[in-house]
């Protein structure tokens, strides 16, 4: 198979999420066009927000970026995914 034929992997859409209050992990399914501003840890309830600089709460606590950031092959900030 030449390079133009294998197929163009997408944006990995789950991501491990970790709570820097209680360090609950929990792997959640990640919206594919949208930026998710709050997470509620299930264990100790703490709202997650992304932090300064940060797009949303995967680019800040997940093991893998958001997919709009993965698309744009950015890291998180300077404006992130969702600043228009």
């Amino acid at each position: 198979m030449t390079e133009a034929e294998q197929p163009i992997a997408g944006p990995e859409l789950h991501s491990e999420i970790t709570c820097p209050e209680c360090g609950h992990r929990k792997r959640e399914a990640m919206p594919e066009g949208a930026c998710q501003f709050f997470y509620e840890c299930e264990w100790c309830g703490s709202v997650l927000r992304p932090k300064p600089g940060d797009c949303c709460v995967f680019c800040s606590y997940g093991s893998v970026p958001c997919p709009p950031i993965q698309r744009d092959g950015r890291s998180s900030g300077a404006g992130g995914c969702c600043a228009g």
